[in-house]
């Protein structure tokens, strides 16, 4: 699953030139994936309980390698999207049913320790992508890639039969209401926070499919998901009062520790994606490297991030999750605080690594964590509603980073540039004119000079342009770090509520809170 996540945005260039497409028309391939995913985890999980975690695991792997097969053969961009989207719907009902399986399968520390690796697992994942996809689509070209996850579905699919089997229960009812309140909340969720740049995140842009009196839809798709949100929750909690069967189980968040542990969720996740937005965003597009080179100048956080989410487990029969969430957060805020002082137009340096290495510590260690805590905590039976927990909580967690911090640079970057036209008389007005100011965005700096080059300007005033911008570039990166700094600071309360027990003290469900 991972894998083919990691394998899509590498394999957006050559899709783009093999069907003659867009890269937009070739990145709905990544849009449609998560969106598929968070919208069913939720029933994916009430399906795994109903016919039994083992059985649907086998059959949604064997739809999994389906997909591969429709990606590796796609005529067309539609056979690509279509493969997608049923790599998504199996996705659905994997993501609860690894936790399921694991709480069937796994006692005592050998539970952390699973629950440690499938934390791990995007990293090593991400890793392992982005140097064979990047190889193989350099060489070879994209398709080869998703043989790769063809052959690990498959090796999955063999595994699996040494599983301890499991029959489902086929009391267990759908509630087909809370499925479509809850799917298409993430879906507006989703779907608005990731178009917040694209469409306008106040007033609407160009690359907007509609207007609402001139206002960007994308505030009112986040408002509207908001509200199917909250509907869901009512009538989750209504059909709980009157002894039905929920479409997910709300005991599991029944104390402030379960909800912390959510929060804290969120929060880490939401960090990692607006990171892993930044980085290779000013890699590839300002610096104009390529997708090789950014995942070798990443590989030192994913390595970070695999090996602490790996033996982060060790330490919880000495520390409380308390103590670990609360370090783990000062680590993400530190590092970042330190990254927005030293990062330069080379992150190559040895102070911007230092800085990758600690957020990495600080991220590995929440992400398993905070998944344990939850584990833990429900009752086994609950492992599936837990699992579609967290995919619910990881996909709207990543899209939400992702794009509000986004925004937030090329909002500081606009103003940034506005204050320096204004700051620097070298560039005349009639110079400013002829730019766009409206649509400022991250560019290199062979990009501006073409820009340029259509313009009025004389190549002093070129090189000033060419100056202010990447300054302002470097000062809005600056900025929106020390932001994402502040957020990961506050993050620190939720961590501080939770559990003060270790793995081996865990109080019975009905325990007070403390």
């Amino acid at each position: 699953m991972s894998f083919n996540v990691a394998a899509l945005p590498i394999s957006i260039g050559g899709m783009v030139a093999d069907f003659g497409v867009p890269p937009t028309v070739a990145s709905s391939t990544i849009v449609v994936y998560g969106l598929v995913v968070a919208a069913l985890v939720m029933t994916g999980a009430k399906l795994g309980q109903r016919i039994g975690w083992v059985l649907i695991f086998r059959c949604v792997v064997v739809v999994f390698a389906g997909s591969s097969l429709m990606m590796i053969l796609a005529p067309t961009i539609t056979w690509a999207i279509a493969g997608q989207v049923l790599a998504g719907a199996a996705a659905a009902i994997i993501v609860p049913s690894l936790v399921a399986l694991i709480a069937e399968n796994y006692r005592g520390a050998q539970q952390a320790t699973a629950i440690g690796s499938l934390g791990s697992a995007r990293a090593l994942s991400g890793i392992s992508a982005f140097l064979i996809g990047g190889t193989l689509g350099t060489l070879v070209g994209w398709r080869p890639v998703f043989m790769i996850v063809l052959a690990l579905a498959i090796a999955v699919f063999c595994f699996s039969f040494t599983l301890r089997s499991d029959r489902g229960d086929a009391r267990v009812k759908i509630d087909l209401v809370a499925s479509l309140l809850i799917g298409l909340a993430i879906m507006m969720l989703t779907l608005g926070f990731n178009n917040l740049n694209g469409w306008g995140a106040f007033f609407a842009g160009p690359g907007a499919p509609f207007d609402l009196l001139g206002l960007s839809p994308a505030p009112f798709l986040i408002l509207l998901g908001i509200v199917l949100g909250q509907a869901f929750f009512m009538w989750t909690r209504r059909r709980m009062r009157e002894g039905k069967a929920p479409l997910i189980d709300l005991s599991i968040l029944r104390s402030s520790r379960e909800r912390s542990a959510v929060y804290a969720m969120f929060i880490v996740v939401g960090l990692e994606a607006a990171l892993n937005f930044t980085v290779p965003m000013y890699i590839q597009i300002v610096q104009g490297r390529t997708p090789f080179e950014t995942s070798l100048a990443m590989m030192p956080f994913n390595l970070t991030v695999f090996i602490t989410a790996t033996l982060i487990v060790r330490f919880y029969r000495r520390f409380p999750p308390r103590t670990i969430g609360v370090t783990a957060f000062i680590c993400t805020t530190a590092a970042l605080v330190w990254l927005a002082f030293v990062v330069n137009n080379n992150w190559e340096t040895l102070p911007t690594i230092l800085g990758l290495v600690l957020f990495g510590i600080g991220q590995g260690s929440l992400v398993t964590l905070v998944f344990n805590v939850l584990v833990t905590s429900a009752p086994a039976e609950l492992a599936g509603d837990v699992g579609s927990l967290r995919g619910s909580t990881q996909n709207l967690a990543s899209a939400v980073g992702t794009a509000v911090v986004g925004a937030l640079l090329v909002a500081l970057l606009s103003v940034g540039i506005g204050r320096a036209v204004v700051e620097h008389p070298e560039l005349p007005a009639d110079l400013v004119a002829q730019v766009d100011l409206d649509s400022v965005n991250f560019v290199s700096n062979d990009e501006l000079r073409e820009v340029l080059g259509r313009t009025a300007a004389s190549p002093a005033q070129v090189d000033a342009a060419v100056q202010v911008n990447e300054e302002e570039r470097l000062r809005a990166l600056k900025l929106g770090l020390l932001v994402l700094a502040g957020l990961s600071a506050v993050a620190i309360l939720p961590a501080s509520r939770l559990p003060r027990y270790k793995p081996d003290e865990i109080p019975a469900p009905d325990a007070v809170d403390v």
